[in-house]
C-alpha cells in the first residue's frame, strides 16, 4: 500500500515520464538479469532530485541509486522501494583544464572528452564500464589510475536532500573505498582537474588500454566485469584458473574461458544461478587455497519466491 501511495505521489509531482512502476531491473544491469523495482524515477534536475528524496522520506520506504549497472548483481525478487535513474544527469563539459561530468554520465565520455580537448590524466577511464556517480563511489581505478589521482571536488546530495560540495581532501578515496559509499550520498557531478596534453600521445595511450582490455576479458557476454576483490598476496582470477573452474558455473551462467576473474551470462542466465556460480567459485577457491574471495561487484534486492 506505502509503494502505491508512493508512485501515486511522485506522479502527481513529476508525472509517468520520469516515474514508473514495476520497472524490470535486466533493462539497465550489464548482466542483464534482474527482477523488477517497484517504483523507478529518473530525474532531470538536481532540485528534483532533492525532491524525490523528499517523498521518499515522507513515505519511509528504501532508496536506491542505479548507475549504468556495472558492478551489480539483481537478485530475481526484484528491488522493493524506490530505485533512481540519472540518464537524463549525464552532461560532460570541459572548461580550461577542468572536466565536469554529471553524475549520470559514463567515465569512459569523460575520457573521451578530454582526449578532444588535449587534457591528459583520465586516460586510464576509456574502458570502465560505469558511471561517473559509480566511479566516484568506489574509487573507480585500472592501469595503474585511479579517481582519486585526478578529482577536484564532487558535488553530491545527502540521503537529506541537501545539496553539499566535498573537496578531494574530504572525500576519503581509497582502494574501492570512499566517504559517499560510507554515508550514502549521490553524486550529482563531479570535477577533475587534469594537466594539458599532446592529442597524439593521449590517443596512442587509450587505444592501447582499449586494446588491453578487450583482449583480455570477455565483453563478447553481459557479465559484472571484475566479481572479486584482489585478495591481499594473490591474483583472484588466476586462483580460479588454477582451481580449474574456467567453464563451470550454473544454466546459463559460467566462469569465463577467456578471464577466469569474471562470471559471464551465456544467454538466460538468472541473478540465481550467478550467485551459485559465485558461491562455488569461493567455496573452491577457500577449499583449495585457504583464501576468502570478497565481492567487489555489489549484490542488492530480494530472491525470487519459490512458485508451489
Amino acid at each position: 500500500m506505502k509503494i502505491q501511495e508512493l508512485y501515486e505521489k511522485l506522479v502527481s509531482v513529476f508525472g509517468t515520464g520520469i516515474v514508473k512502476k514495476d520497472e524490470p531491473m535486466s533493462r539497465h544491469t550489464l548482466t542483464k538479469m534482474g527482477g523488477n523495482a517497484d517504483v523507478f524515477v529518473t530525474p532531470e534536475t538536481y532540485e528534483q532530485v532533492a525532491e524525490i528524496l523528499e517523498v521518499q522520506r515522507e513515505y519511509d520506504v528504501p532508496c536506491m541509486l542505479l548507475g549504468n549497472g556495472s558492478n551489480l548483481i539483481v537478485r530475481d525478487g526484484g528491488i522493493r522501494g524506490l530505485v533512481m535513474h540519472f540518464k537524463h544527469l549525464s552532461s560532460v563539459t570541459v572548461e580550461g583544464t577542468q572536466v565536469t561530468a554529471q553524475g549520470g554520465a559514463d567515465i569512459k565520455e569523460a575520457s573521451r572528452a578530454a582526449l578532444d580537448y588535449e587534457l591528459t590524466g583520465l586516460e586510464f577511464a576509456c574502458g570502465i564500464p560505469g558511471t561517473i556517480g559509480g566511479a566516484m563511489v568506489m574509487n573507480a581505478g585500472a592501469y595503474g589510475g585511479e579517481v582519486k589521482d585526478v578529482i577536484d571536488h564532487v558535488i553530491a546530495a545527502t540521503p537529506e536532500g541537501n545539496i553539499i560540495t566535498l573537496q578531494k581532501e574530504e572525500l576519503e578515496l581509497d582502494y574501492r573505498k570512499s566517504i559517499i559509499a560510507k554515508k550514502n550520498y549521490i553524486v550529482l557531478e563531479a570535477v577533475f582537474q587534469l594537466v594539458e596534453g599532446e592529442r597524439s600521445a593521449i590517443k596512442e595511450k587509450m587505444e592501447d588500454l582499449t586494446f588491453q582490455r578487450e583482449s583480455k576479458q570477455p565483453l563478447e557476454y553481459p557479465s559484472v566485469g571484475s566479481v572479486f576483490k584482489r585478495p591481499p598476496g594473490y591474483f583472484a582470477g588466476k586462483l580460479i584458473q588454477d582451481s580449474g573452474l574456467q567453464g563451470k558455473g550454473y544454466g546459463d551462467a559460467e566462469v569465463s574461458t577467456k578471464h577466469a576473474g569474471f562470471i559471464v551470462n551465456k544467454g538466460k542466465a538468472t541473478a540465481t544461478d550467478y550467485l551459485r556460480t559465485i558461491e562455488m567459485v569461493q567455496k573452491t577457491v577457500k577449499d583449495n587455497f585457504g583464501v576468502d574471495l570478497e565481492l567487489e561487484a555489489k549484490v542488492v534486492g530480494e530472491a525470487a519466491k519459490e512458485v508451489r
